[in-house]
């Protein structure tokens, strides 16, 4: 009872929290003396006799606390130099981290308009009339197309990723122009002009620090930045704080796209030109499935395919001549990709995310989401002039209509993340901490202004406790942890463990050893485990390169492993065009009942996630008015347990009409009873 009473007290719990125990730390600390008064085989004698006298009513219940502080501090460490670890994680004035930015007056012009407005090719057109500039932008292929339209328009231009450098030169010179997704540009060069693209992505939970750094720290006497009117007043307010102002031009939309009044509700009713929107590679499998069963082709892109295989795609649902009329997608083609689209169809409204606490959601797709992909059909230049989009579901399009008729949210804050310097000065302050706890108590102590966030470091933390016991230095440690890596990806998780540890033991990663790691050479898919396979030994061939920028003497044949990649991506074209074969090999598969709980057939989501209004628990039976599995399939394309119980008695039974595979069956039955 003495404990709960100490626990209990608000002037306890204010005191603690003057000496650094918010009220997650205090009530940790709680547990941990509570535990150790109680298991202690002998008490200090002080805190005995404190004790003793609160219990024969001698002494006050707060004669606790000197106590519980003493071993507050032996279980964070951190307690006694607090002042010192605030001052490190204060990220109130994330404008000062850049001298050489704020050391000239920059000019600010904010390009801002809906997708093909034209806002990005205007800011352009700056970038190639300057003697030197960067293009700052979300994705590879996106640095990439600048990279080619620069050097195409005789303005030398290098290329650079995190897993890629270019450089026109031979000799291996910079160019004045550079073309570079926006976490490897430069804020120490000086330039005359950069250009920041999607500038709406500084609210990224995990990624927004990326733009913000950019904004803040680049050396360009202008800088453009592209992106939704949404932006434009939380980025007028943040150059407040620099002193610069900002130049606003707005720009409409070049071609016309409108909201159809009808459903698609059929495959049956597809036409040339026509792209359907997944949220899931599932749903994309079904389909492109479905589709074929119609004798029609499909492109089909998501986002784990290579650039390679989604360049190949795009140009092969773009080609005139080419008998693919039909994309199938993910929001992939939000961003980064040209495609001829004359109809959007959003399979589903509702997207799986990741919020700023890190938590997976089921949510409706925002306005924003939504513009950016509707946006896709119609665009300038390609064949078809007026866009349309609808929904697959007669129920989602009132749901669609009501989202695009929204305004898109503003945006109020930008994201921020902690440096190496940053996390390193608390490391001499903590030096037992590991690389996880560092960063946690780092989040926990972070002091910022309402104009900003902490990212989302659940990644960060997942690799940093992955390579924990591996014996590296601490900037080794955090350049590893800042890897962009596929979590979901076994394969890839565990070449990731494999690389620290040969990286740990100061023996170079030769290209021979990768070979032997991922099985090269590989071979094409036969079904769709394979494809995904190849998929993650691509990302793997990434993380290489990735380090081989960062640590060069221990990653010393990134040519050789690029020439591989390059190779593989070949291959997994191959797979994705013929995708439906794989689809249809890995139905074989699983049709089996032995094998089929096992494996995870690829057919769309359950009606809740296809359907949604934003409620994540909502349920929606399919419609059935056909006792035919295979009719319900290819009209609603749903899958349960119970339609795929249904599926395997089915197939028992069309195994039975055959002969062969019924008497087999009989005998395995026979042997079983007799076990």
């Amino acid at each position: 009872m003495i404990h709960f009473k100490f626990y209990k007290r608000k002037e306890m719990q204010k005191l603690a929290a003057d000496q650094g125990l918010d009220a997650r730390l205090f009530h940790q600390a709680f547990v941990s003396f509570r535990k150790y008064v109680l298991e202690m085989n002998s008490l200090n004698a002080d805190l005995y006799i404190i004790l003793s006298d609160i219990c024969c009513g001698a002494g006050h219940i707060d004669d606790i606390f000197p106590y519980f502080m003493r071993h507050a501090k032996q279980i964070f460490p951190m307690l006694d130099c607090m002042d010192d670890l605030r001052k490190i994680s204060d990220l109130r004035v994330p404008a000062n981290w850049y001298p050489e930015a704020r050391a000239i007056q920059r000019k600010i012009v904010f390009h801002a308009g809906p997708t093909n407005s034209g806002k990005t090719y205007h800011a352009i057109q700056r970038f190639l009339a300057a003697k030197s500039g960067v293009y700052c932008g979300p994705l590879k292929l996106l640095a990439h197309e600048i990279y080619e339209k620069s050097n195409d328009a005789g303005v030398p231009c290098d290329l650079v990723t995190g897993e890629e450098r270019i450089f026109v030169d031979q000799e291996g010179r910079t160019s004045g122009h550079i073309a570079s997704t926006i976490e490897m540009c430069s804020v120490t060069t000086p330039y005359e002009v950069a250009v920041i693209d999607e500038i709406q992505m500084i609210k990224d939970p995990a990624r927004g620090w990326a733009w913000t750094r950019a904004l803040l720290g680049l050396c360009a006497e202008e800088i453009h930045v592209c992106g939704e009117a949404a932006a434009v007043d939380f980025v007028t307010e943040l150059m407040y704080t620099t002193g610069e102002e900002v130049e606003v031009h707005n720009y409409k939309r070049l071609t016309p796209f409108s909201v159809s009044n009808h459903a698609v509700e059929s495959l049956d009713n597809l036409k040339p030109g026509d792209c359907i929107v997944c949220f899931s590679k599932n749903d994309i499998y079904s389909i492109s499935r479905q589709i074929e069963v119609r004798g029609l082709e499909c492109a089909v892109i998501y986002g784990s395919l290579p650039p390679g295989t989604k360049l190949a795609q795009a140009k092969k649902f773009n080609d005139p001549d080419d008998p693919c009329k039909i994309l199938v997608a993910t929001d992939a083609i939000g961003m980064g990709l040209n495609l001829s689209i004359r109809r959007i169809i959003f399979n589903s409204l509702v997207k799986p995310s990741v919020n700023e606490k890190g938590e997976r959601e089921l949510d409706t797709i925002s306005t924003s989401q939504a513009l950016q992909i509707a946006g896709r059909a119609g665009r300038f230049r390609s064949v078809f002039k007026e866009g349309e989009v609808t929904t697959m579901q007669r129920d989602d399009l009132p749901v669609l209509k009501e989202i695009l008729g929204k305004p898109v949210d503003p945006i109020e804050t930008a994201g921020l993340h902690p440096t190496a310097e940053q996390i390193e000065m608390f490391a001499y302050h903590l030096p037992q901490a590991t690389l996880s706890n560092l960063v946690d108590i780092f989040v926990s102590l972070a002091q910022v202004d309402g104009l900003y966030f902490v990212c989302n470091i659940d990644d960060f933390k997942f690799l940093a406790d992955m390579i924990q016991h591996i014996p590296l230095n601490l900037r080794s440690r955090y350049v590893f942890c800042t890897a962009p890596i596929n979590k979901k990806q076994a394969f890839v998780c565990t070449s990731f463990l494999k690389f620290a540890r040969q990286f740990s033991r100061d023996e170079p990663l030769t290209f021979n050893w990768v070979c032997r790691h991922v099985n090269w050479p590989l071979a094409p898919p036969k079904n769709i485990k394979d494809l995904v396979h190849l998929e993650a030994v691509h990302d793997v061939l990434d993380l290489y390169l990735w380090l081989s920028y960062r640590f060069m003497d221990m990653f010393p044949d990134a040519n050789l492993v690029r020439d591989i990649q390059k190779e593989l991506d070949g291959i997994i074209q191959v797979g994705v065009r013929n995708i439906t074969r794989l689809i249809r090999a890995t139905e074989d598969q699983s049709a089996s009942p032995e094998t089929a709980t096992s494996l995870r057939l690829p057919v769309l989501d359950t009606p809740s996630l296809r359907r949604g209004r934003g409620s994540k628990n909502q349920k929606k039976e399919p419609r059935a008015t056909d006792s035919s599995l295979s009719s319900r399939l290819v009209r609603d394309g749903l899958l349960t347990k119970e339609l795929l119980q249904q599926l395997q008695r089915e197939w028992v039974r069309e195994q039975s009409q055959n002969g062969d595979d019924s008497n087999s069956a009989k005998k395995g039955k026979r042997k079983k009873n007799e076990h």
